[in-house]
């Protein structure tokens, strides 16, 4: 009897070390999957993904990363911030046909014929300093948000001035 309660008190005792174990594997796989998912959302990709350095880098920098260098994109950005309601519609959507207007893109052939437009409408900011942000691949982070923000913002600036 003294040994069957041995066993008994044994294999309770293995139990539970192995629910704990396996809590704590569980909770340990929980982790590191959030922070590899975190990780993947924040790590540079060939398509377009951006670093949280990098997206804070964005933010506090010269606003170069985030102009349009050319007025047929800065349409296209400001119809993809209107469409994404990343700045006031109306405000944007009154600049963006402005400048399509000046530019003589007034027709959905003569836009779907200028790959500026079409990048801008995409949400692909041709940008000043010569490289290519795909705001759409931002993600909604918070700080995805802001740059996206900050982006469109300037692009309405850049539009606004355009104009006069």
């Amino acid at each position: 009897m003294n040994n069957t309660k041995r066993l008994v008190c044994t294999i309770a005792l293995t139990s539970a070390l192995l629910s704990s174990s396996a809590f704590a594997l569980s909770l340990s796989d929980t982790l590191s999957s959030a922070a590899s998912e975190l990780s993947g959302q924040s790590s540079t990709s060939s398509q377009g993904g951006t670093s949280i350095s990098s997206l804070t880098s964005l933010l506090t920098g010269s606003g170069k990363a985030l102009s349009a260098d050319n007025m047929n994109n800065a349409a296209g950005i400001l119809g993809y911030c209107a469409q994404q309601k990343l700045t006031s519609v109306t405000n944007a959507d009154n600049v963006k046909d402005q400048v399509l207007g000046k530019l003589g893109l007034d027709t959905a052939p003569e836009q779907k014929a200028d790959t500026n437009y079409m990048d801008g409408i995409q949400g692909l900011l041709n940008a000043q300093n010569g490289q290519q942000l795909n705001l759409s691949s931002l993600g909604d982070s918070e700080l995805g948000k802001q740059v996206k923000t900050k982006a469109c913002d300037l692009v309405l600036k850049q539009g606004t001035n355009f104009l006069s």
